[in-house]
């Protein structure tokens, strides 16, 4: 199903996140491997494949034996235009998600962790589901993501094949991950928001959770979007979802005509408006911190 005016949506998508430079430099954890927020970073090669590379965060503390959920990331359309190798870092360099994961491990969160775009409620929330739900921790793989064509259906749906037939298996296979569905997320920012949508809806068996970040939606699409996610429910009744925008979102009025379609259609789903730009100060702040906690609340560990 066509995603409406696509290439209108592109063209506007682009020049917002080209208007600021990425972050520089190899992606690190600055903590010691056992320490709470700890990371490794694996890059993996997929010859021949739809994405060719890969990104995989992996949490590198915990006791012996312990498995963690598993949420699929997708970076924007500027990550989208460089080489797969540098693209696959987007989320773990460009959007600063190695430093997102250690500052949600050792709360309280401050102003600085969102780039200065928070608000003093909203941050004594974040900070109060801390305390209650403290960060378990997420494998969060991230695929170098091609820059599909929104409105090409076949294009978008191979990419959700390649995503469930060979990056997951081999989450599972290399990774302490747990398996089933329930534990398993996509995520993504701007274009990577849309198809993580997409995806998360044409293969809800697969997700328990389907979140975006600044999605890059068209309003005209609203209604068809509630169409997919009551097909999406009748596969998967327990399948969470969540739209967020922020208030400099280029496509913010999309999104919140999105959510007030699924209100209607009475389906039950978590939307969101923070603060921030649709750049990379966002990503690296309110993005990067929201998708984090949202999955490590939305996915299923074992009792």
């Amino acid at each position: 199903m066509a995603l409406g005016s696509a290439a209108m949506l592109l063209a506007c998508q682009h020049r917002s996140e080209a208007s600021s430079s990425p972050a520089k430099g190899a992606p690190s954890s600055t903590l010691p491997v056992g320490a709470l927020g700890s990371t490794r970073l694996l890059e993996w090669t997929f010859e021949g494949a739809i994405s060719s590379r890969t990104a995989v965060i992996v949490p590198a503390w915990g006791a012996e034996g312990a498995r963690f959920p598993v949420l699929v990331a997708l970076h924007g359309r500027g990550e989208a235009r460089k080489a797969p190798a540098d693209g696959a870092l987007g989320w773990a360099r460009d959007y600063g998600l190695l430093h997102a994961i250690e500052r949600v491990s050792a709360p309280p969160l401050q102003p600085v962790d969102f780039e200065g775009f928070v608000d003093g409620v909203h941050l004594q929330l974040l900070n109060r589901r801390l305390d209650e739900h403290p960060f378990g921790g997420l494998i969060v793989a991230c695929p170098y993501l091609p820059d599909l064509d929104l409105a090409d259906d076949d294009a978008v749906t191979a990419f959700g094949r390649f995503l469930q037939q060979t990056l997951l298996p081999r989450v599972r296979r290399e990774t302490p991950a747990l398996t089933s569905p329930a534990a398993t997320g996509i995520d993504g920012v701007s274009l990577g928001g849309a198809v993580a949508l997409a995806i998360g809806l044409d293969f809800a068996t697969a997700f328990g959770a389907v979140g975006t970040l600044q999605p890059a939606l068209d309003p005209h699409d609203a209604r068809r979007w509630a169409s997919r996610v009551q097909a999406a429910r009748r596969a998967n009744p327990g399948l969470a979802l969540r739209l967020l925008t922020s208030d400099g979102d280029s496509f913010r009025d999309a999104v919140r005509a999105t959510s007030s379609a699924l209100d209607g259609a009475g389906l039950v789903h978590d939307f969101d408006q923070v603060l921030g730009p649709h750049d990379y100060p966002f990503n690296r702040g309110p993005g990067a911190i929201e998708m984090l906690l949202w999955h490590d609340r939305s996915l299923r560990r074992p009792a």
